[in-house]
């Protein structure tokens, strides 16, 4: 379940969201080389320098994703799916940073790396809930 290829420094990278695993294609090969075991079902990939920025999400309630490896890698490394995202480094494949959703947010579609953003925001679709959910940074008065 290859999700969200992005070419990178002369690599293709994806996201193996059936198994939780991040990393790319070896072109001399075609085979898919893991970097790092992210654990939820990811979705969302972006870069900035040295380090690759991961979504991931919580499993659905109907199921939709049930059955697959992801469960088992869960299980084997003693963990429970969870949303947010995940900073790799792309030389060590140590995740380096976190920030989890918790609450009325289970699932992620896409991630962006925003340059010389000093406060970044979520913005709702339906309703303004998700503001109170998620912040990063201190609030500062405009």
């Amino acid at each position: 379940m290859p999700h969200s290829p992005r070419v990178y420094r002369g690599k293709l990278w994806l996201l193996n969201s059936g198994t939780g695993h991040f990393g790319y294609v070896d072109r001399a090969t075609g085979a898919f080389e893991k970097v790092a075991f992210c654990p939820g079902y990811l979705r969302g990939l972006s870069f900035h320098g040295d380090y690759a920025i991961v979504g991931l999400s919580k499993s659905r309630h109907n199921k939709t994703f049930s059955g697959l490896e992801l469960d088992n890698n869960l299980k084997t490394n003693g963990v429970d799916a969870r949303c947010g995202i995940q900073v790799i480094d792309l030389n060590t494949g140590d995740v380096v940073h976190w920030v989890r959703a918790e609450g009325v947010v289970t699932e992620l579609y896409d991630v962006v790396a925003l340059s010389n953003v000093v406060r970044p925001q979520c913005v709702g679709f339906k309703t303004d809930e998700i503001r109170r959910v998620l912040r990063i940074g201190e609030q500062q008065a405009l």
